[in-house]
């Protein structure tokens, strides 16, 4: 008699990358306040670092959350809730239009939007600036850095505007394209990488882009440098590479999930929180598998976590989690979602 699907069991420690996601979520909502845009979101002085850098992180991670969880699942419901938030405070696209027109050829609320048009939430007035903008010489010809453009490509994908290059020539352009000495990787390096795989493969959201050459080279040398990566306290660089180890066409290795997710696990506090560098801020541990709160053998209690030095770090904790979930089949895309090509 065959069993029933349900009875199949779900690959070793993906029961902790759950709860890991699920306290992350929490977080994130319990901490909304901090991506409150100001009043002055629009004024020359206000630094876009502090105010629509992280809403635009929030809205991105957070589609890519609920694209890769069932409607059933609470992680689903948390991820849209968040991406209603986001989508408010920029007036359902009105505050976008309204940067675009000041700075038509700032290339940051285009991503932002583009995240939400990957959501089918869409604005009608600034797809129409979009589309005269994009369409420029001057757009074509702007001069960034090739992991910065990868992300420019994917946008214009997203919102339906014609690319305005080819993405695999600008790939080979990246530190990763290029397939250097793995010993080169550092900091700087690493987080270049972790982007131009998200903006290749859409979030993880079409793992099937990924260059054979380049999935088999990050597939050799990711344990590695997440190792190395937690060994030094960088909890955001190595949650971004286990990030990547889930968006790479063959899913991750059930070692990797087995031996680095209990090390991101260990340094979350009780709140859900995830610092992004250093050593963890709870004596003795405290990971919300512990309990968290205190160490009853020194009546050391937790130290506050701050929202700039762990907002980052703890979406892309749940993130890399509902994207490695979803592809040992613990959890699935959202079919209704829209923009992945």
């Amino acid at each position: 008699m065959t069993a029933a699907p349900e009875a199949r069991t779900h690959p070793p420690g993906t029961g902790l990358v759950h709860g890991v996601a699920g306290a992350a979520l929490d977080w994130v909502r319990d901490n909304r306040s901090g991506f409150v845009l100001p009043d002055d979101v629009l004024e020359p002085h206000t630094d876009v670092n502090r105010t629509m850098k992280p809403l635009g992180e929030l809205a991105q991670l957070c589609t890519t959350v609920r694209r890769r969880t069932r409607p059933g699942d609470p992680h689903h419901a948390a991820a849209a809730a968040l991406v209603r938030f986001a989508w408010e405070q920029v007036r359902e696209g009105e505050l976008l239009l309204d940067l675009a027109r000041n700075e038509p050829f700032a290339t940051y609320p285009f991503e932002i939007y583009a995240a939400f048009a990957g959501e089918g939430l869409r604005h009608e007035g600034f797809e129409r600036l979009a589309s005269v903008v994009a369409g420029t010489r001057g757009w074509a010809l702007t001069e960034q850095h090739a992991n910065r453009e990868l992300g420019l490509l994917n946008s214009e994908r997203r919102i339906g505007v014609p690319p305005h290059s080819e993405a695999e020539p600008v790939l080979r352009r990246t530190w990763l394209g290029g397939l250097p000495e793995p010993w080169t990787f550092e900091r700087a390096s690493g987080y270049a990488l972790t982007h131009v795989v998200f903006h290749v493969t859409d979030w993880g959201t079409a793992p099937h882009r990924m260059p054979h050459d380049v999935a088999g080279y990050l597939g050799t040398w990711l344990p590695a440098w997440i190792d190395g990566c937690f060994e030094n306290g960088q909890w955001d660089l190595g949650g971004e590479l286990l990030a990547v180890a889930a968006c790479l066409p063959d899913p991750p290795p059930v070692a990797l999930v087995e031996t680095c997710w209990p090390v991101l696990a260990a340094v979350q506090d009780s709140t859900g929180a995830v610092p992004e560098t250093g050593p963890p801020l709870v004596r003795g541990g405290g990971g919300p598998q512990d309990g968290g709160g205190s160490d009853e053998s020194t009546g050391a209690r937790e130290a506050p976590r701050e929202f700039l030095n762990c907002y980052h770090s703890t979406l892309v904790t749940a993130f890399a989690a509902a994207l490695t979930l979803a592809r040992n089949g613990t959890a699935g895309m959202d079919s209704g979602a829209g923009g992945s090509v």
